[in-house]
């Protein structure tokens, strides 16, 4: 008993309040709004988020209990190997989901139950592990042509199966990602200046191979009211939510605009929040985030130099900003409606245990930072002094 308990301490120890707390905040923001709105949403959906919150908690704990590098080190390789085969996997047996307008396969069914996952949100758990450990190893060549040519393969098998897989709004965020951890480990700039040439030169090509549901909504996403009745009509249903919340909000149990707002609960739950709490509401939730971020970016800064923690940290930070912007964005009628959750907000269980699982890798990397040894190393050196002069 009193080993589990020196655990469950340690694991404590582990833990960043400013993220946790943030974390918390969000997803009891996300609680009471779906609890708000559960005659329109169902009681399923609240009690999911519920449960799910209590999950990731514990999964958080665990994951900041366990040395990171100790799992990365030995098991980056499987961890790899195994992304790319669930991928493939939900390519050729997965389903659009709850969404049967889209081709995308992106749905992948626990066999012998009910339950849908989205493999894609863990793996960018999996992802920024392996991908921080490969820049690692290759950091002191990262700017040679064939080291170049061994990341893009690396990110080229896991974005290459997404964009199979039809879901080109989670291919964004892996894009960012990947952009965001390349440029922290020193990638000279004139690969990027290429990479966006190449993107331009394919463009045509690229754009006829996209789906016509995809076409109409990036065309239609930049000028909702080019098409106020078809795919512009979300958009703007979800602006008017944001605009109707005024000042101070409808109430929590109040609101119209988000009953008849097509994926309210999940896609754009902001706008949701901000018709009921208004826009003191709405800029706590980017406040929120904000604080989030920053933090990230600075247990980035005072991780270890010794080994990778710094990179898994901006890659997840990376993640963060790219699925605020666009989520964000898409609530507002400024960016296309390309399928992207709101981390902790949205009505999910693959999109929420998913950000708690790389929230609970954070917790790892600043618990294993050079700041936090430095506080450990003078505290046991201000004891020992203590006993000395006892």
């Amino acid at each position: 008993m009193q080993k589990a308990w020196n655990m469950i301490k340690e694991a404590i120890r582990n833990i960043d309040p400013v993220l946790f707390g943030c974390a918390t905040l969000l997803s009891i923001i996300s609680i009471v709004t779906i609890w708000g709105a559960v005659d329109n949403f169902g009681m399923s959906k609240l009690r999911m988020q519920v449960a799910i919150f209590i999950v990731g908690i514990f999964v958080t704990f665990f994951i900041a209990f366990i040395d990171y590098r100790v799992i990365v080190d030995k098991l980056w390789l499987y961890m790899l190997i195994g992304s790319v085969l669930l991928l493939i996997i939900t390519l050729l047996w997965g389903s659009s989901g709850e969404n049967r307008e889209t081709a995308n396969r992106s749905w992948l069914q626990i066999p012998g139950t009910g339950f849908m996952i989205q493999p894609s949100e863990f793996i960018k758990f999996t992802f920024v592990c392996t991908f921080a450990k490969h820049l690692f190893t290759v950091q002191d060549h990262i700017n040679k042509p064939l080291t170049v040519l061994l990341l893009a393969g690396h990110a080229g098998l896991i974005v290459g199966c997404i964009l199979l897989s039809g879901d080109l709004g989670v291919a964004i965020i892996y894009l960012a990602i990947i952009a965001v951890m390349l440029f922290c480990a020193g990638l000279h700039p004139a690969y990027f200046g290429g990479a966006v040439l190449i993107v331009i030169l394919l463009s045509p090509y690229l754009w006829e191979h996209l789906s016509d549901y995809q076409q109409q909504r990036i065309i239609v996403g930049f000028n909702p009211e080019m098409d106020p009745l078809g795919y512009g009509m979300q958009p703007l249903m979800s602006r008017q939510a944001v605009a109707a919340g005024g000042l101070l909000g409808e109430g929590v149990l109040g609101g119209y605009y988000y009953e008849i707002l097509p994926a309210s609960h999940t896609d754009f739950i902001y706008a949701t929040v901000c018709e009921k709490f208004g826009f003191l509401g709405g800029a706590l939730v980017i406040i929120i985030f904000m604080v989030m971020v920053v933090r990230v970016f600075m247990i980035a800064r005072t991780a270890s130099r010794s080994d990778y923690g710094g990179l898994i940290c901006v890659g997840i930070g990376g993640m963060l900003v790219a699925q605020i912007l666009l989520n964000v964005g898409m609530c507002f009628a400024m960016l296309p409606v390309i399928g992207i959750t709101l981390p902790l907000l949205s009505c999910g269980g693959s999109s929420m245990l998913a950000t708690f699982m790389m929230l609970g890798l954070l917790h790892n990397v600043y618990a294993h930072s050079d700041a936090v040894r430095s506080e450990e190393r003078r505290e046991t050196f201000d004891l020992d002094i203590s006993l000395y002069d006892t």
